[in-house]
């Protein structure tokens, strides 16, 4: 023993110096970085310095150095010929980000920004975590155009969920990660996956560690945490606290304001720049030193689905009719539950703002005699379109907004905006997906009125029929009864095999619920109550654990926008956030928001104690996934369409860019889940909560002014 003790001596002494070697990174950064924190606090001795010089000379033989990219995306790193020739000569593992300068390579002077494409994986050294073709998601991406016979990761616009399901042998591509000369380069910031909202979180601890790996000769690095700025409010099993509801419910409304939605007159103008005619209607995010609206001007969209490289978010700089009133919806019954003044007399000016104070009622719209009274525009800039849907929304957040304000001031206008669809609906009881003023005038209201048309369309058609049910029950004028029941049953003989779908079939249940369940409120019979037990539980039949509603596409040759078709199509057009049924997606934009409302409807109109537990299961998974960020204020409290349940974080398809997986609507989506979730609370319903409104006395005049006696 004492023979070999002094060489096991050496020997111990020796691994340990290679272990502590090993676990000591030089770095070239910024402290601010997204990795410097996830090094230190993984157990790596970092030692930092502010240049990649000075970090090449500090490195001793065989240490691994990170050059990281500070300037990104206005300079690259600084790394010229001597760093990599004393690099070289010390035998380093060096890891550098979007370099200036690489031995034997070509640097152009500018890199290429892009917008759609997407990591793909293309080697198997990520296995068993990642595997080749699999997605990662890099927004806003600057990266350098450079060449590599055998990248790592490379960059493309590919369509699929998170995999590139057709592959890339058709699409351009850059290089993002590969080996050159025993350096390992980025062409891009890959350590601003923090910063700039990369996804999925587990797929780029999976990089991160082989790039670790490579540089460490460690195996198996992990990291003990994995900052992000923009978080679910819960885990899935996260105990909630007791006032997790209510706060959820005034995160949601105070978002209106933080989020600058409110449209204020000092910053009229940039509003109206960014809007210009309606068609692409996008900008950068407000500051938020900017003034707040109090609703006299209206309420902004929300944000498109496009994260900037700081993660920071696109804005829709649109103003909407629907949006309004179910903003109106939302701050009315948070004014309500919350005994919150201020927010009920938003609500009060966002719907004046729609009758007196925009033109979406001014103009044919406002006169007895024009085929388009009572109708209300689609947008301030296009004010003589005409969605069914659109102008349901509004009617039903208005109704239930004067519920909870006790405000019956716009009765006539809603039985107006209610009658003047109803006279513009076919004999089928289908009104077809939209309709425009200037046909309107040429061929008037009979003509539509008598059309022979066959929509079997729950997206457009269902939530009218649902307000022809409402104002039947509150007034007995039995054509609107006669006429919905018609276009229900033409719908329900098509389901499923001729339904026509949008970005999925989950999207048509859910909003065909609604009519069904105050059908059964309307006449209580067998044949309505299967119809609606049919639909609610095909929905159900997708309601995983989580509560969440998992999204379907439905049959072939249906479908309006079904899975993207090719990768050149990718981010052209609207689309799911699946591209097979069976990838684990909620949508909050389509399905889950409108879901809520009425399955809600649908417990309560039958007292089905299985339609009550979904709808809890729902609440509970709506609050646990709702926006979390101290960084993005404007971000906050929101909801966004897309979450990946089994990944519990905010991932899916991004092919629809406007409306992707990250866009926030303030009124389809943040609305109906804030009112929703006040209903929920309370366990109330719309259908009582209106059923002591007195537009049965408005209904005599308006029918008489639009000549339906």
């Amino acid at each position: 023993m004492k023979t070999y003790f002094p060489f096991l001596l050496t020997f111990i002494l020796s691994v340990s110096t290679l272990m502590g070697q090993n676990r000591e990174v030089v770095f070239s950064g910024s402290t601010e970085n997204d990795m410097y924190s996830v090094l230190e606090n993984s157990g790596f001795k970092v030692t930092r310095f502010d240049s990649p010089v000075q970090a090449i000379e500090y490195a001793k033989k065989g240490m691994p150095v990170l050059l990281m990219a500070d300037g990104y995306p206005a300079n690259y790193t600084a790394t010229n010929p001597e760093v990599f020739e004393k690099a070289k000569k010390k035998k380093l593992r060096v890891f550098v980000e979007y370099p200036s300068h690489i031995p034997g390579l070509v640097i152009p002077e500018n890199p290429v920004r892009t917008k759609l494409e997407r990591g793909v994986v293309t080697s198997s050294v990520f296995t068993p975590q990642l595997k080749p073709l699999d997605i990662l998601g890099i927004n806003d991406c600057h990266v350098i155009p450079m060449e590599s016979d055998h990248p790592l990761l490379i960059l493309a616009k590919v369509a699929g969920f998170d995999k590139a399901e057709y592959g890339i042998e058709d699409v351009e591509k850059q290089p993002l990660l590969f080996e050159h000369n025993n350096i390992l380069i980025a062409t891009t910031k890959l350590s601003n996956f923090a910063t700039g909202r990369y996804g999925p979180n587990a797929a780029w601890q999976s990089v991160w560690s082989y790039i670790l790996q490579w540089a460490t000769g460690q195996k198996n690095v992990t990291f003990k945490e994995w900052p992000s700025y923009v978080t679910p409010a819960y885990g899935p099993r996260e105990t909630l606290p007791a006032n997790a509801v209510a706060n959820s419910i005034e995160k949601g409304v105070k978002w209106f304001e933080n989020g600058r939605f409110y449209i204020h007159p000092d910053w009229e103008e940039k509003w109206k720049g960014y809007q210009g005619d309606g068609t692409e209607p996008f900008g950068p995010s407000l500051s938020q030193d900017l003034p707040n609206g109090d609703g006299t001007m209206g309420l902004l969209e929300g944000h498109a689905s496009n994260i900037y490289h700081d993660g920071s978010q696109q804005y829709r700089y649109w103003i909407r009719a629907d949006v309004q009133g179910e903003g109106a919806y939302a701050l009315a019954a948070a004014s309500d539950y919350l005994n919150n003044k201020d927010f009920g007399n938003r609500a009060e000016k966002l719907i004046d703002y729609i009758f007196y104070n925009s033109n979406l009622r001014s103009g044919p719209r406002n006169n007895p005699d024009s085929p388009s009274y009572g109708l209300i525009g689609w947008s301030v800039t296009h004010p003589y379109v005409y969605y069914g849907d659109d102008n349901a929304r509004v009617i039903l957040g208005i109704l239930g907004a004067s519920a909870f304000l006790k405000n019956d001031k716009w009765d006539k206008l809603m039985a107006e905006a209610i009658m003047a669809n109803f006279r513009t609906t076919g004999i089928n009881g289908y009104r077809g997906e939209r309709q425009e003023d200037k046909n309107l005038q040429e061929k008037g209201w009979q003509h539509f009125n008598e059309r022979d048309i066959n929509h079997p369309a729950p997206h457009f058609e269902s939530w009218m029929w649902a307000c022809y049910l409402w104002l039947y029950q509150k007034t007995g004028y039995q054509p609107l009864l006669e006429k919905t029941k018609t276009g229900i049953r033409n719908m329900m003989n098509s389901y499923p095999d001729q339904w026509k779908w949008t970005n999925g079939i989950q999207q048509e249940r859910a909003r065909m619920i609604l009519p069904l369940a105050w059908l059964v409120r309307v006449e209580n019979t067998p044949e309505h109550r299967q119809w609606l037990d049919l639909i609610v539980q095909e929905v159900l039949n997708n309601q995983v654990e989580s509560g969440a509603i998992r999204e379907e596409l439905g049959g072939a040759g249906q479908g309006r926008y079904g899975r993207t078709k090719s990768n050149k199509e990718y981010g052209l057009h609207e689309a799911p956030l699946i591209f097979t049924n069976g990838d684990p997606i909620a949508d909050m934009l389509y399905t889950s928001n409108f879901a809520f409302f009425s399955l809600n409807e649908a417990a309560h109109a039958t007292g089905n104690p299985e339609y009550h537990k979904a709808v809890e299961k729902l609440a509970d998974f709506l609050v646990r996934i709702q926006v979390k960020s101290e960084k993005h204020n404007d971000l906050d409290g929101a909801w966004f369409r897309g979450f990946e349940y089994d990944k519990w974080e905010y991932w899916a398809s991004n092919a629809d860019a406007g409306w992707g997986a990250w866009g926030t609507l303030t009124g389809w989506t943040q609305s109906w889940i804030v009112a929703g979730q006040v209903m929920n609370a309370r366990k109330q319903n719309f259908w009582d909560l209106t059923s002591d409104s007195k537009i049965k006395q408005q209904l005599p005049e308006v029918l008489k002014t639009m000549k339906l006696e």
